[in-house]
């Protein structure tokens, strides 16, 4: 990404740039003293607060019980958190400085749906989640895909 990876960092990592990866497909909810406070404001290891994934930003089709196990080091935080969905829910974000001014951000998932009907929805739904926000992402950062 044609972006520095301090700049990036510092918005992906508050609410308000995650909905922006997510939207128009998807926006999470958070309480409001949360509007402005970022990831690296918590305690790894709490609990932080029950988030409402609001499908198209408004039809709640899923919760998300929040809780980051690490911060850092550098530009990295991993979630372990349950939902609704997933009795098990694990996300890793890695955001690596590759060259002056350009970094490359990596997502790893993995979940473990409650139900096993609910499997290849998931399976199918996550990757593309996360390709669309990739995608907005790059408009962000780096211009048109």
């Amino acid at each position: 990404m044609a972006a520095d990876a301090d700049r990036v960092w510092s918005e992906v990592i508050r609410f308000d740039g995650i909905n922006a990866e997510f939207m128009p497909v998807m926006r999470m909810t958070s309480p409001r003293g949360w509007r402005d406070r970022s990831l690296e404001d918590v305690d790894p290891g709490q609990r932080l607060f029950r988030s409402w994934l609001l499908l198209f930003g408004v039809f709640p089709v899923d919760y998300d019980d929040i809780r980051l196990v690490e911060v850092g080091p550098g530009y990295r935080f991993l979630e372990r958190s349950q939902m609704m969905s997933s009795s098990t829910w694990e996300h890793e974000r890695v955001i690596e400085a590759v060259a002056p001014g350009t970094c490359r951000i990596s997502d790893r998932v993995r979940f473990t749906p409650r139900w096993r009907l609910l499997g290849p929805v998931l399976r199918w739904f996550v990757p593309r989640l996360f390709a669309h926000r990739h995608r907005q992402l790059r408009r962000r950062y780096s211009g048109p895909a």
